[in-house]
């Protein structure tokens, strides 16, 4: 495969992870702020705290998006591991997404309504970028790639099976006679 084509390849990888943890993220980003409306509304929670308690509820619903669809297909050995990096580093996303509302809220006192869901919404694509590098990089960590003599064999095989007409390949019944 040349270097090109190998390019080209882990790109296409990357735009169907990127497409898929968009899409997972999508629906978290809708929960997300449903949850902040809603407990805002309902409640006299202040707006960080509402916030909080939307971001957490959006983290259990990322996780099972993330490992059951966008990384269905990483390694799944360490699972203790795995929950615990992801966890970790979606509480610093957390303090990264309610430290962006922290700030316009107490800092500038933006604090309608209008104004807290867009520092949420904003505080959401900061800590977006950084929960992206982060599973992908520690959580979800990638299977290794196959030998490339393993992947060449494979690829040869496969080639052989596609060229070759298929009652070459068939086994022949015994004759007895």
């Amino acid at each position: 495969m040349s270097e090109r084509s190998a390019l080209r390849v882990r790109l296409d990888r990357l735009t169907r992870e990127f497409a898929k943890f968009g899409a997972v993220g999508g629906v978290g980003l809708l929960v997300d702020l449903g949850v902040f409306n809603l407990v805002r509304h309902f409640t006299d929670l202040p707006v960080v705290r509402a916030s909080i308690v939307a971001t957490v509820v959006a983290i259990a619903f990322n996780y099972v998006g993330f490992r059951y669809f966008t990384y269905r297909d990483r390694d799944k050995s360490g699972r203790a591991r795995e929950v615990t990096l992801f966890f970790v580093f979606s509480a610093i996303g957390l303090v990264i997404q309610n430290g962006v509302l922290f700030v316009a809220t107490y800092g500038f006192h933006w604090d309608s309504p209008l104004q807290s869901n867009f520092f949420k919404f904003f505080g959401i694509g900061v800590a977006t970028l950084f929960r992206f590098w982060s599973y992908r990089t520690w959580v979800f960590r990638a299977l290794p790639e196959p030998e490339p003599v393993a992947a060449a064999a494979v690829e040869a095989a496969e080639s052989f099976l596609e060229k070759t007409p298929k009652q070459a390949v068939r086994p022949q019944p015994d004759r007895v006679g």
